[in-house]
């Protein structure tokens, strides 16, 4: 893998059937992914060993992690400690977040790819 590469080089993978779609690029001990999700799209509660950190980019989420819950724009971002449950359902206009998690998401590695890769981010022209 090319150290330098636009994220549009990498695949869409289908993350949670259609409305939650990803990219990703995976290092040594993390994986950087930015997150496009469809209008209403809901991600149930889960949860997984690795630590995710993320951020806003456009559009709105209602993010509950444990037992705190809000709704952000872009800019907003979150921290989930290991194994502990969340949920995120997007707003009304879907959304896009970068999530990078560590250690890497190796059960990503299954995922199926999305044939439609058209990135609602960044915005083709």
């Amino acid at each position: 893998m090319r150290n330098l590469t636009p994220i549009t080089d990498h695949p869409l993978l289908a993350v949670w059937g259609d409305s939650v779609r990803a990219r990703r690029i995976v290092g040594e001990r993390i994986t950087f992914a930015v997150v496009e999700m469809a209008p209403g799209a809901d991600v149930p509660e889960h949860h997984h060993p690795a630590e995710q950190l993320g951020m806003v980019i456009e559009g709105q989420v209602d993010f509950r992690i444990g037992d705190e819950t809000r709704t952000m724009g872009p800019g907003g971002t979150w921290r989930i400690e290991s194994e502990v449950p969340h949920q995120v359902k997007a707003g009304p206009d879907g959304a896009v977040v970068v999530d990078v998690f560590s250690p890497p998401r190796a059960d990503w590695d299954g995922l199926p790819m999305v044939e439609d890769s058209t990135p609602r981010w960044p915005r083709v022209e």
